[in-house]
């Protein structure tokens, strides 16, 4: 079987995820591409001999596309995330699920009320290698439980649009998830530390952040989020447990020594830094689709990290006290 994806979003990301479907994956192919910009979506749908939309609702009720693939802004996430789930597809949604509380409990009562998981949301950290080894480290048991988490996530540049709150919502949600993953439980408080701020930013930047959190046994996470670094894409995690720490390693295949000193290479992307976790999650979609399963993230983790960014602007917004995490109870579908 070879699954018919849709995908919606032409950007750089939709376009990476169609370039990764259609020469390094096996199982799926590109039928149907919408954007807002028709145009755009068919310069990169003709080439495929895919068709082309104006909306994401037309991609999704054309009955030649089997899944969905939703690789556009956030705040445009739900109605196409429900009109999906409505007709019974399975969906991947790049993070964030949503970008309001409210959008992400419709998607959930809507998943929910199809009687069936179809929405994976894309944390694909969790298909880095390394983030895996050190989820296993902690599973194994060997060296205890975990106390804390040491998080950095840097950024070369951002654009002038890119907001203090993108810091929290597009940036962190990446560890707040991982974090989640890693520990295997929810975050219930958090607060927002802001240092002094770099000259290399755009003057209403507050840049970098340090989020600073709790999990439900009392580890304690903090992630320092410095996203005008300049030098590279740097993503640095250490996780210490009671009697050893386990961290990434410099993700390099190469290390060059000469009269300079022994340096490696530095992304300069996350598209570059975790191209094989990309390949991975959307590799595993595809074969779940195949299958009629469900798997990756959940929209209950894409919600739970949601509420975790509501508490952090909130942190902000207020001048970094700590704010609870507001969480409904889970429900027993996600269990």
């Amino acid at each position: 079987m070879t699954v018919r994806i849709g995908v919606i979003g032409a950007g750089g990301m939709g376009r990476a995820h169609i370039e990764r479907i259609e020469t390094e994956l096996a199982g799926g192919r590109v039928v149907a591409v919408a954007d807002l910009n028709l145009d755009g979506a068919r310069a990169v749908a003709e080439p495929l001999g895919a068709k082309a939309y104006g909306t994401g609702a037309e991609l999704i009720a054309d009955p030649d596309v089997d899944a969905v693939l939703i690789a556009t802004f956030g705040s445009v996430h739900a109605p196409d995330v429900i009109a999906a789930v409505q007709a019974g597809k399975y969906v991947l949604v790049e993070k964030p699920l949503a970008t309001l509380t409210e959008d992400s409990l419709r998607i959930l009562e809507a998943e929910q009320a199809a009687g069936k998981k179809l929405i994976t949301v894309g944390f694909m950290r969790r298909f880095d290698k390394g983030y895996q080894e050190m989820r296993e480290a902690l599973v194994a048991g060997d060296h205890g439980y975990a106390t804390l988490v040491h998080c950095r996530h840097r950024n070369p540049s951002v654009p002038e649009g890119y907001t203090t709150r993108n810091m929290i919502d597009d940036t962190a949600i990446h560890e707040i998830d991982t974090c989640r993953y890693l520990l295997g439980e929810e975050i219930v408080r958090v607060r927002i530390d802001t240092p002094r701020s770099t000259s290399h930013r755009f003057e209403h930047l507050a840049d970098p952040l340090v989020l600073v959190a709790y999990t439900e046994s009392g580890v304690r996470i903090d992630d320092e989020v410095n996203v005008n670094i300049g030098f590279g894409y740097s993503i640095e995690c250490e996780l210490v447990m009671e009697q050893g720490t386990i961290r990434l390693s410099d993700q390099h295949r190469t290390v060059v020594r000469d009269g300079e000193g022994e340096r490696n290479p530095i992304c300069r992307s996350h598209i570059d830094r975790f191209h094989d976790a990309f390949n991975a999650e959307v590799q595993q979609w595809i074969r779940a689709v195949e299958r009629d399963e469900h798997t990756g993230s959940s929209a209950w983790d894409g919600y739970a990290a949601g509420v975790v960014v509501d508490a952090a602007v909130r942190s902000l917004e207020s001048g970094g006290v700590e704010v609870p995490v507001e969480m409904i109870a889970k429900p027993a579908f996600y269990n």
